[in-house]
């Protein structure tokens, strides 16, 4: 039984050698283009998802944001199969690092909200003092937004890290339990195995969600500033 609850959320070494580009870079193999005149189911599967997924997030989007299209589908996907890494056995998740998170929201943020002030400045602008706000008012209101401002790519990355952080710490506690059990009182073990079950099938909506959301939530940022 593993003793420290957080041992699997340590990055992997060998050698003294960090292995977390390695175990980012493994989703990607996934990922199969073909070269077939006619395709696959799993290269049909995989286009219409595809289509789907720019369908929902650029429907609202001008000319100049749906340029962000490729970007923001490359990122939902390096991010669901980070996700659903994480759930196979003897896998690190690099998703439940907020160094990474950050390293991904902050630049994204960045990037909308640089866009925002070279295309859309006077509106980017107004967002920091409503219109009608009293004049006593104004510099509370200023520092208020300009903070909210700063907070998004916090925001973003933790909420990532705790959700796909959470699972983990859950399925890991359910699992020691069901040891335990099992070398104790063998039929009890049966209802921690069928929680772990429908926890895993949970945990597989969540990564999905999780990737879904953060990058929603990036492509409404660049909605507001494009």
């Amino acid at each position: 039984m593993n003793q420290n609850l957080f041992a699997s959320f340590n990055m992997p070494v060998i050698l003294g050698i960090p292995l977390i580009t390695l175990i980012i870079l493994f989703p990607t193999m996934l990922i199969i283009p073909s070269n077939k005149l006619i395709n696959n189911r799993f290269s049909s599967l995989q286009q219409w998802l595809i289509q789907l997924t720019l369908k929902q997030m650029m429907m609202t989007h001008s000319t100049k944001g749906r340029t962000w299209s490729l970007m923001l589908l490359a990122l939902i996907t390096f991010i669901a199969l980070n996700n659903l890494l994480g759930l196979t056995p003897y896998a690190f998740t690099p998703t439940t690092q907020l160094s990474m998170n950050l390293g991904m929201a902050i630049p994204l943020w960045l990037a909308t909200v640089l866009t925002g002030l070279r295309f859309k400045t006077k509106m980017s602008l107004a967002h920091f003092l409503p219109q009608g706000t009293p004049i006593p008012l104004i510099p509370m209101l200023i520092v208020i937004e300009t903070i909210s401002l700063f907070i998004q790519p916090i925001a973003l990355a933790v909420r990532l890290t705790a959700n796909i952080t959470a699972g983990h710490l859950l399925m890991h506690l359910l699992g020691d339990t069901t040891l335990t059990l099992m070398s104790i009182y063998l039929s009890s073990s049966v209802i921690t195995v069928i929680i772990i079950i429908l926890l895993i099938t949970l945990e597989l909506g969540v990564a999905l969600i999780q990737a879904y959301v953060f990058t929603l939530l990036v492509s409404l940022y660049l909605h507001n500033n494009s």
